[in-house]
């Protein structure tokens, strides 16, 4: 038995049952990543000492709990801009190759009291900027199923570590799509949460009034079980809520689910859209409701996307000044530095990668004085449209289905020299977070490209906080494909 197979669910039943211990379940996934991530490259750095130390110590106090923590033992990986005391974090940057946090984030925090155990921090797009993986200062993470092709991004390593087996589950943030292309491109389940339904203390920020952390898992139900630990209000995030009580397992009730005609038109690739709808099939023969709806006001969200994000980011990245903490030009400058903007200006310059360059250029852009009016808040405008189109939306339906991505993976390469290329990947997840509401992506099935079979993804959307319903539905279609 392969333990770095198993569910979150059947690792908690073999431990309370002294089937095997945490020190050999953690052991099999450090073996894995040994033998598998050299190919793979979904972990920029490998904790082996501590998540050795960390299991035997679980072991010796497993006995001490009636019932474990719900997390108790499971091996577990993290996006490398979440916090992890003493650990370094670099958000994918050789700006911050060197920084080590000071603190834990919240959801670290949670995590560790549920009791995983963390088997080492994942590679990512450089500060969450990009949808392939391709942009990390530390080179590229390849897909499990394929490795001439693409992981998906921001996320990619984390997705690629919970696809290869080399971690049970992983934690990853999504701005615009960065845990659920992913998670479509490497065939696992990964969700997006409400907004304020978990806290973003300890993430390194990208466009703080988009971001927010999800889990990567095998299974809904595993999902659903670190989404359980990770969310709810926080002092240190004052946009967190509590959300409401979790309902999961209950009765599967009828649902109405509606169908953007917009998310199956013109770029999405006819194999995936072949198997997504065949998916959404087995809903509808299953009872559920399904009809046609529009989302009239989507063909703008990555227009609006593209201006708010960056204008986010201009703010959030200007710490990075090569003065109070990261990389600095001072250090690594062999010639003279005359003055304060000269250092700002080389530390960036040799620190940033150039998407982030790009980003941060097109956000001081549209901020100046003259165009905010045109640019800025125009994109804002929009927002509060997109956000108004759902509130119709389910006002008609409960759920809102449709493909995650327009295509399955791409190959390395293939749209990296056109930036325009790269961002219409996240056409169908961008106005979820503008919107603000929680999405779920899992496997809808395998396509087949050039003798490969690779993943299609296929996205939930809810209403705000209704988490819930979405694990229930995608819950039963997982059971209805995993039966076939």
């Amino acid at each position: 038995m392969n333990l770095n197979e198993l569910t979150i669910k059947e690792i908690r039943d073999g431990i309370i049952e002294k089937k095997f211990s945490i020190t050999e379940l953690v052991s099999d996934c450090l073996k894995e990543i040994k033998k598998k991530d050299g190919e793979f490259h979904a972990y920029l750095e490998v904790y082996e000492e501590d998540a050795l130390n960390e299991a035997r110590r679980l072991d010796s106090v497993t006995g001490d709990f009636e019932t474990p923590p719900p997390l108790w033992g499971v091996p577990f990986a993290m996006k490398d801009n979440i916090l992890i005391e003493g650990k370094k974090c670099s958000a994918g940057s050789k700006i911050l190759e060197n920084y080590e946090a000071s603190y834990d984030a919240t959801v670290t925090n949670r995590l560790k009291k549920a009791g995983a155990v963390f088997l080492g921090r994942t590679n990512m797009d450089e500060f969450a900027m990009g949808s392939s993986t391709e942009n990390s200062g530390f080179g590229p993470t390849k897909n499990p199923h394929d490795i001439s092709r693409v992981p998906g991004g921001s996320s990619g390593g984390s997705a690629a570590a919970v696809a290869s087996h080399l971690s049970l589950a992983a934690l990853g943030s999504d701005t615009g799509g960065s845990i659920r292309q992913p998670a479509s491109f490497c065939g696992v389940v990964g969700l997006k949460p409400t907004y304020g339904t978990v806290s973003r203390s300890g993430l390194i920020a990208m466009a703080s009034s988009l971001d927010q952390i999800g889990p990567f898992a095998k299974s809904v139900e595993d999902a659903k079980t670190v989404f359980d630990v990770i969310k709810g209000r926080d002092a240190l995030d004052s946009t967190t809520i509590s959300p409401p009580k979790s309902d999961f397992g209950e009765e599967v009730g009828l649902r109405r689910i509606g169908l953007p005609k917009e998310y199956f038109g013109k770029g999405l690739d006819p194999e995936v859209e072949k198997t997504v709808r065949a998916a959404i099939k087995k809903l509808e023969e299953a009872g559920h409701a399904v009809k046609e709806i529009s989302l009239p006001m989507s063909e703008y969200a990555l227009a609006a996307y593209y201006i708010i994000m960056p204008a986010e980011v201009s703010a959030n990245l200007a710490r990075f000044d090569g003065i109070r903490y990261g990389y600095s030009a001072i250090q690594n400058s062999e010639s003279k530095i005359l003055n304060l903007e000269e250092v700002y200006a080389k530390t960036r310059a040799g620190g940033f990668g150039q998407e982030v360059k790009r980003r941060i250029m097109l956000g001081a852009y549209t901020l100046s004085h003259g165009y905010y009016d045109a640019y800025y808040l125009k994109a804002q405008k929009i927002r509060r449209l997109i956000k108004e189109d759902f509130e119709k939306a389910f006002k008609e339906v409960d759920l809102i289905i449709g493909p995650t991505a327009p295509t399955p993976p791409f190959k390395f390469g293939e749209k990296s020299s056109n930036p325009l290329e790269m961002y219409l990947s996240d056409i169908y997840t961008v106005a979820v977070n503008l919107a603000g509401l929680p999405g779920l992506s899992m496997n809808a099935g395998f396509v087949k490209k050039e003798g490969k079979d690779l993943p299609a993804g296929i996205q939930f959307i809810a209403p705000w906080f209704q988490e819930e319903n979405i694990f229930t539905i995608a819950n039963e279609l997982e059971a209805k494909l995993n039966a076939v």
